[in-house]
């Protein structure tokens, strides 16, 4: 059984998680507004990504006889001035998700819930995974910039990405 204090962090959590498919979703929506039909898709998949996490914490809740408690979800922006602001954008909410997560563990650690603990281990690992992308990404803005050929290849590469749901 759950502590009330990790039940209550799985919670907000979950509420962050539906927050975070909330913000990928408008990024994706402004993208394809703007002819970046590529990178929007890349949004649409971070958008499904962000509701299998929230999701599987449900779920998780759920097995260890935890309530789960949804609550509003906050409004996000809906504009942006360009592709990299969007990246940053992401880089920076996704080091605040890995920091959320983090902290999660050591409360789990804290509370000796090692089942916690240990569901946490694979939403660390993707979160390693979600940061390098996003760097990543970034490194090819830098080097094609946001017009002309260069854009237009990285916009059909991001278009490729397909939703393959995470093994949490």
């Amino acid at each position: 059984m759950l502590s009330k204090k990790i039940e209550n962090a799985l919670n907000e959590q979950i509420n962050t998680e539906m927050w975070s498919a909330y913000l990928y979703l408008s990024m994706s929506l402004d993208l394809d507004n703007k002819g970046r039909k590529g990178i929007a898709n890349w949004f649409k998949v971070q958008f499904q990504e962000e509701q299998a996490h929230a999701l599987a914490l449900i779920d998780y809740l759920q097995a260890r006889s935890g309530r789960v408690e949804l609550k509003p979800i906050a409004g996000v922006p809906t504009t942006w001035n360009s592709v990299r602001e969007i990246f940053n954008e992401t880089l920076e909410h996704e080091r605040k998700i890995s920091g959320m997560i983090n902290a999660l563990y050591s409360m789990a650690e804290e509370e000796h819930d090692y089942a916690t603990r240990q569901k946490l281990n694979t939403f660390i690992a993707e979160q390693v995974e979600e940061e390098e992308t996003v760097v990543n990404i970034l490194d090819d803005l830098t080097l094609v910039g946001e017009d002309g050929v260069g854009i237009f290849q990285l916009d059909r590469e991001l278009g490729q990405r397909q939703f393959v749901a995470p093994q949490l």
